[in-house]
């Protein structure tokens, strides 16, 4: 068997700053030949539902360079007795070699509905076997190449891409014409990048995944703006002296090894230096990292292919920042916005609303399969939305129109005043309010509100739940700012 490196892709070498951008090979990606699939348990019923097989097997993602290749386990799902599946959700699992079973709406989809689920076992790269040398060879090779393929956007694309062909494989049980990548965090990252290079991938749902701008901070650790890493120094501080009602003084800690744990995986501004890496190079580096799975960078291209798309985003989420400017460029673009959402960490954090772990997005991942698969419910466009400020009554008013006729049986505006910046670990915590919204004619629904004098800015999102066949979607306006003279 031909050795199959992790370059899998073409390299382009662009201008900029000296940093290569690496583009996935697809042709090399769908190669069913260097899997080197290991069987770990052939196809058999589950013992606790046998109306479900499963089929778990262990899969070559590529060799990352010479010598270290990138293995990672896969399990199959579908109906017991049932044709080949002709539609497909590629989500994820841990990464432990045993077989994971599909739950909440995945296994909705497969028992009423035959929908196979493909679940890959993904994870930070410092997990990634072999830990923690995964780790130390990728920064390695990206100090030493400045090679955008030495990221971990990278391989986490590579980990969907690469199980869709393994799945394809399997012609028995897999006939795929359909195929939807869900994922958070991480796992979102690899989703994305799918949706974008892979035509096979017909739909994508990320959640709490960057769309924009990149996730949690530079990806070169120290080029963060002084001013930013000042407000953290000292809100840290703030809280373990109690000064933040609403982040309990035990927060301190677990904010500050997650800051730790984040540099972890990204490169550092004195290595980086070390290796003769410009300040140019640093920079292009903080944006060239998550060039694969920047979906903003290809979205006329996606939307002529069809690729249906709907992001699932916090507005307090780190890994998230940007929302405004997506807001301002890309109006029109799928999203739901959960006002106060965070990314998530351990509880001793405050972060009380986690928005992988919130039911709407659950729902919101089963009535996104159920349009996408069977068009059994509509699929609700962003509503376009003007604002009037009154300023000598201090009033706000917001009309939201939904320019496919839809009509939401639940409509609110949700509000959050003179709000900190991206990558603040403030802007995590801070508070929103909402409102509920009135109807306006059959398309469009409104509110008003009175303002506190000394309020500067209003950042604003309005949130419509709508409720079809079964199941409720809840979409987004846009994340907008208005400036209050």
């Amino acid at each position: 068997m031909k050795l199959f490196t992790c370059l899998l892709l073409l390299t382009l070498s662009v201008a900029q700053a000296g940093i290569t951008r690496s583009q996935f090979d697809m042709a090399a990606v769908r190669d069913v030949t260097t899997l080197e699939t290991e069987i770990l348990s052939d196809w058999k019923p589950l013992a606790k539902d046998p109306s479900i097989r499963q089929k778990l097997v262990v899969i070559t993602l590529c060799e990352w360079w010479p010598g270290q290749k990138v293995r990672l386990p896969v399990t199959f799902n579908a109906p017991a007795d049932a044709p080949p599946c002709t539609r497909l959700v590629i989500a994820n699992a841990g990464l432990a070699p045993k077989a994971a079973a599909p739950t909440g709406t995945m296994l909705r989809l497969l028992k009423e509905h035959g929908v196979g689920i493909v679940l890959v076992g993904m994870g930070t790269i410092d997990a990634m076997a072999p830990a923690p040398i995964l780790l130390s060879g990728m920064k390695e090779h990206l100090l030493a190449t400045k090679d955008t393929r030495y990221t971990p956007a990278w391989i986490w694309g590579m980990s969907d891409m690469r199980a869709i062909t393994a799945a394809v494989a399997e012609k028995d049980v897999f006939q795929p014409q359909q195929i939807l990548v869900t994922g958070g965090s991480k796992r979102g990252v690899a989703a994305a990048a799918a949706g974008i290079h892979d035509d096979r991938v017909t739909a994508i749902m990320p959640v709490v995944t960057p769309i924009l701008d990149s996730p949690g901070g530079p990806y070169v650790h120290g080029m963060l703006p002084e001013e930013i890493t000042r407000m953290n120094r000292q809100f840290l501080a703030d809280i373990t002296a109690g000064k933040v009602p609403a982040v309990p003084a035990t927060a301190s800690g677990p904010l500050a090894a997650r800051a730790k744990t984040q540099a972890g995986q990204r490169i550092d501004e004195a290595a980086a230096r070390a290796a003769g890496w410009s300040e140019e190079e640093m920079k292009a580096m903080c944006t060239a990292a998550w060039d694969v799975c920047r979906i903003t960078d290809h979205w006329p291209a996606l939307q002529a292919r069809g690729l249906e798309v709907f992001y699932n985003q916090g507005s307090n989420d780190n890994v998230s920042p940007g929302l405004l400017e997506l807001g301002r460029r890309f109006p029109a673009f799928p999203l739901c916005i959960f006002p106060g959402g965070q990314h998530g960490g351990p509880k001793d954090t405050g972060m009380t609303k986690q928005v992988s772990s919130l039911p709407e997005v659950e729902a919101n991942l089963h009535a996104f399969a159920l349009h996408h698969f069977f068009k059994s419910r509509r699929r609700v466009a962003t509503p376009e939305i003007i604002t009037q400020w009154d300023k000598a009554a201090r009033t706000l008013r917001l009309t939201a129109t939904f320019p496919d006729g839809s009509r939401p049986q639940d409509n609110r505006l949700w509000m959050s005043a003179d709000r900190h910046p991206d990558y603040s670990m403030q802007m995590e915590f801070d508070a929103w309010t909402s409102i509920p919204m009135t109807a306006k004619g059959t398309t469009a629904f409104e509110a008003s509100q009175v303002v506190e004098p000394g309020i500067k800015t209003l950042d604003l999102i309005t949130v419509h739940a709508h409720a079809e066949d079964g199941s409720t979607l809840t979409v987004t306006s846009p994340s907008l700012r208005v400036v209050l003279d």
